[in-house]
């Protein structure tokens, strides 16, 4: 249901409709039909009996780090993977997601993932590298500095690679990217921990070694750096997600070490960035003119 309240909700429940009646693939959710009646809109989705990924992923006081073994979730992030390199290449239009989160990644009864959530979805012809936009918007945490700011690079599919990175380390870490309530400073951004312990493990050579109560499994390191690959700022040292595929198919001493992502701390965002609640709880920002932050 697309309540009343709901930014530019008309709008909104428009592009869902036309972005999604492009789609056909396993790994994106399908559409079932719609209703608009006055300021009622509904949209109606196959049903997924499992709910939302991030249900699942976090841990919590009552249960382990990961309801899933780590196979799995190499499963389910290969196959948030090529739903999203269908989006960019599938289709006859390329469509840009602009959301990808554990929220929006619905499960089907076997637990395998499907995209959903095509609100702020864009459509561009294939050949078109210059995405033009005229608002930013996306949930804190995983937006690409890009689209908060275009000096560090053009608005493309890459956006989509940014956040499907933020992605992979929380599905890893069992933790969301950012924990002001984390007991050491040095753990409150998720990407630049792990960065440093995965250095430590390679200048070690020995797990054990490492200054952490937590053993990184090396399907669980190979998540972690196709994720750092993923969140680098420059949206050209990103892999695309043909390439992420290929990384996640592949075995981890196949991967290089990534460079270190440019920020030490989540992406500090500009002032006049607004902020507005949704429906999950999460942020949204909404840029009225994104060139004012250049």
């Amino acid at each position: 249901m697309l309540t009343n309240s709901k930014y530019n909700a008309g709008e909104d429940f428009i592009n869902e409709v036309s972005t999604i009646g492009w789609i056909h693939h396993i790994n994106v959710v399908t559409l079932i039909g719609f209703c608009s009646d006055g300021m009622q809109r509904a949209l109606v989705y196959e049903y997924m009996p499992n709910g939302s990924l991030d249900k699942f992923i976090y841990s919590s006081n009552n249960g382990p780090n990961h309801k899933f073994s780590l196979d799995k979730l190499i499963d389910i992030a290969l196959g948030v993977a090529r739903g999203l390199d269908y989006l960019h290449k599938g289709c006859d239009m390329q469509i840009l997601h602009f959301d990808i989160k554990p929220h929006n990644i619905l499960l089907d009864h076997n637990f395998n993932p499907k995209l959903s959530d095509f609100s702020l979805a864009k459509l561009y012809p294939q050949n078109n590298s210059l995405v033009s936009l005229s608002v930013a918007r996306g949930t804190i945490g995983y937006i690409a500095p890009e689209l908060i700011s275009r000096s560090f690079g053009i608005v493309s599919h890459k956006c989509d690679v940014y956040s499907f990175g933020m992605l992979l380390l929380e599905m890893a870490g069992g933790r969301r990217n950012s924990d002001l309530r984390a007991e050491n400073t040095s753990q409150v951004y998720y990407p630049s921990w792990i960065y440093d312990k995965l250095i430590e493990d390679t200048i070690k050579h020995n797990v054990v070694e490492m200054d952490t109560s937590i053993e990184i499994d090396e399907r669980e390191k190979k998540l972690c750096m196709i994720g750092l690959w993923c969140i680098q700022i420059r949206p050209s040292d990103r892999p695309s997600m043909c390439k992420v595929i290929e990384m996640i198919e592949g075995d981890v001493s196949s991967l290089q070490m990534p460079p270190k992502p440019f920020f030490s701390e989540p992406t500090q965002i500009p002032s006049k960035v607004s902020y507005l609640n949704t429906d999950d709880g999460e942020l949204s920002t909404i840029s009225e003119d994104i060139d004012d932050l250049n």
